[in-house]
């Protein structure tokens, strides 16, 4: 193998991982900056846009990241002697992961609303100001949310 194959088959969950966040991240991105500048034409209370920007992007983000975690996961939920599922290490995982996103989620959405309520109070577009606040508050997850996976050692078998 080469370094390259080692270095990806290493650390495959956490690039997966990853990738799932990035891909769920942008559904949840868009929309929230579709929403943002469409409630700004109707209201021009700050504080509600970026309220309502980052509902958006959480009804966007969970669900589609939920999805391509178990996708990619879904061979660690089976054993492998007797093909049925392994509740005990799904359960193990949800455990893991509830852990690890209930305090990187707090930390993104304090950084995504103080952002967003204080660029909005500038005159640029309000889809502008989600992108950015987003992009901002996505930056800081990262870092929580991969030091988090660290902690609890997430991809370490039961």
């Amino acid at each position: 193998m080469t370094s390259i194959s080692n270095f990806f088959h290493k650390y495959r969950d956490a690039i997966l991982f990853n990738k799932n966040l990035i891909i769920s991240g942008a559904g949840g991105f868009f929309a929230s900056a579709y929403v943002s500048q469409l409630y700004s034409e109707y209201d021009d209370n700050e504080f509600v846009n970026s309220v309502v920007a980052l509902i958006t992007e959480y009804a966007v983000y969970i669900p589609l990241f939920a999805l391509l975690f178990y996708v990619n996961n879904k061979n660690r939920y089976v054993d492998p002697l007797t093909g049925k599922k392994n509740t005990k290490q799904l359960r193990h995982d949800i455990k893991k992961l509830f852990a690890t996103f209930s305090i990187s989620e707090v930390i993104f959405s304090i950084t995504r609303v103080l952002t967003q309520y204080q660029l909005l109070q500038s005159d640029i577009q309000a889809y502008e100001v989600s992108m950015v606040s987003s992009i901002i508050a996505w930056a800081v997850f990262f870092i929580a949310v991969n030091v988090m996976v660290k902690l609890v050692k997430l991809f370490k078998k039961v």
